[in-house]
C-alpha cells in the first residue's frame, strides 16, 4: 500500500491562529478575558442570528450547564436519542435527572417524533434533539410535539455550526443550544463550547455555573464549576469563526461529488428545507459495514469512522436507565453506518480516490 493515508478528519490550524495565541500570550491576560467576550459576541452574530452566547471550556460543559441553567434536576426526565454520543445522555444524568431514550427516524438520523410523543410522561421536562453529522433535526415536528405537552425544546448542536431549518439556524429553537469547539468539528478553539441563550436569565445562570456560582468575585450565589474558557481559546476561535464559512462550504461542494459519484451505499439524504453542513458525510453500508471501514483502510488507505456503533442505552455507563429498551431504527442505524472523508483539507484527486475505493469495495461485496 503505497497512497498517502487519508484521515477520516483534519483540523485546519494555520499562522493566523498561532499569531492570535502569540497575542494573548504576550498581553499576559490568559484567563476569561476580553477575547472570551469578544468571541461570545462574534458568535452570536455569525452563528445564531444574534443570539446571546456563552462560552464554556467543553461541549459536555455547555450541554450540562444549559440543563441546569434551565431547571434541570433529580426527578426530571428529558427525552434524548440514543444514536448518538453518550455526552448527550451524560449531560442529563449528570444533573440528577433521567436521560430517557426514544428511537430516531431513518432519514436524518434525527429523533422520531412519534418515538418522542410516546416518550412523554408527567416528569418530561424537555426534549434535547441532536443534529446530528451537521444535518439539522426535525424542529418544526419537535417544536410541536413540545407545545401539545407544555415542555422545553434543547438543543445539541454540537456538529452543526451554521446548520439551517426552515429558514432558521440551529441554535435558535431551543431554551439553549450547544456547540462543541473540540477540534475535530467544523471549526474549534482548541477545547471549548458555546452556549446559545434563549432568554437573560438563562445567560445570567450559564455565567454564574461556569464560574464558581459567582457574578462578583467572592459573592458566590450558587454552587458552580470551573468550566471558563480561556482567552487563549477564544482567540483561536475567533479566527475560527473568519473562516468556517468557507470551510463549510467546502465540505458542502465535496458532499456533492460523493453524492453524485458513489455507488454500492446508501448515500446521506437531505430533508426539504434544511441546509447540512456535513460535519461528517455518513453513509449507510446495509451488508458487512465494518468488513468495509476495514477494507477502505487497509487496501486502499482511506480513513473512516463508526458514529456510533453501541447506542446509548446499551452502553454500561447508562443502560440501568433503559433496561430491555427496543429502539430498532437505532439498532440498524449502529449497524450500518459509516463516515467518510469530507473535510475541506480534501484535494479533487482525493476525492476521485475515495468515490474509486468506496466504490470498489462496496461492489465486490455486493
Amino acid at each position: 500500500m503505497t497512497d498517502t493515508f487519508i484521515p477520516a478528519a483534519k483540523p485546519i490550524i494555520g499562522d493566523d491562529e498561532r499569531a492570535a495565541v502569540d497575542r494573548v500570550l504576550l498581553s499576559g491576560m490568559v484567563a476569561q478575558g476580553p477575547e472570551v467576550a469578544e468571541f461570545e459576541r462574534e458568535f452570536a452574530v455569525e452563528m445564531v442570528e444574534g443570539r446571546a452566547s456563552v462560552a464554556v471550556n467543553s461541549g459536555t460543559s455547555g450541554l450540562h450547564l444549559g440543563l441546569l441553567a434551565s431547571g434541570v434536576g433529580a426527578g426530571d426526565e428529558v427525552i434524548v436519542p440514543s444514536f448518538t454520543f453518550a455526552a448527550t445522555g451524560n449531560s442529563v444524568a449528570l444533573t440528577g435527572a433521567t436521560p430517557v431514550f426514544a428511537d430516531i427516524e431513518p432519514d436524518y438520523f434525527s429523533l422520531d417524533p412519534r418515538a418522542v410523543e410516546a416518550a412523554i410522561t408527567p416528569r418530561t421536562k424537555g426534549i434535547m434533539p441532536v443534529h446530528l453529522y451537521g444535518h439539522p433535526a426535525l424542529m418544526a415536528e419537535l417544536r410541536a410535539v413540545a407545545d401539545r405537552h407544555g415542555v422545553a425544546l434543547y438543543e445539541d448542536a454540537a456538529q452543526a455550526h451554521g446548520a439551517e431549518i426552515d429558514g432558521h439556524r440551529v441554535g435558535t429553537f431551543g431554551t439553549f443550544a450547544m456547540f462543541s469547539l473540540y477540534p475535530t468539528k467544523n471549526m474549534t478553539s482548541g477545547e471549548g463550547g458555546m452556549v446559545s441563550c434563549a432568554d437573560e436569565m438563562i445567560v445570567r445562570n450559564v455565567k454564574l455555573l461556569r464560574n464558581q456560582g459567582m457574578e462578583k468575585q467572592y459573592e458566590n450565589e450558587l454552587i458552580g464549576f470551573n468550566n471558563r474558557m480561556t482567552d487563549i481559546h477564544a482567540a483561536i476561535g475567533r479566527v475560527q469563526l473568519t473562516k468556517v464559512g468557507a470551510w463549510t462550504e467546502a465540505r458542502r461542494s465535496n458532499a456533492a461529488f460523493l453524492d453524485a459519484n458513489l455507488q454500492g451505499v446508501v448515500i446521506p439524504r437531505v430533508a426539504p428545507g434544511a441546509r447540512h453542513v456535513y460535519h461528517q458525510y455518513t453513509v449507510r453500508v446495509p451488508e458487512d459495514r465494518d468488513g468495509f471501514v476495514t477494507a477502505l483502510r487497509e487496501e486502499h488507505a482511506i480513513g473512516s469512522g463508526v458514529y456510533y456503533p453501541i447506542p446509548n442505552h446499551r452502553l454500561p455507563s447508562l443502560a440501568h436507565f433503559a433496561p430491555a429498551l427496543d429502539l430498532p431504527e437505532t439498532e440498524k442505524a449502529a449497524s450500518e453506518v459509516a463516515s467518510l472523508p469530507v473535510h475541506p483539507s480534501l484535494s479533487q484527486s482525493d476525492l476521485e480516490r475515495i468515490v474509486a475505493a468506496v466504490n470498489a469495495v462496496a461492489m465486490a461485496g455486493a
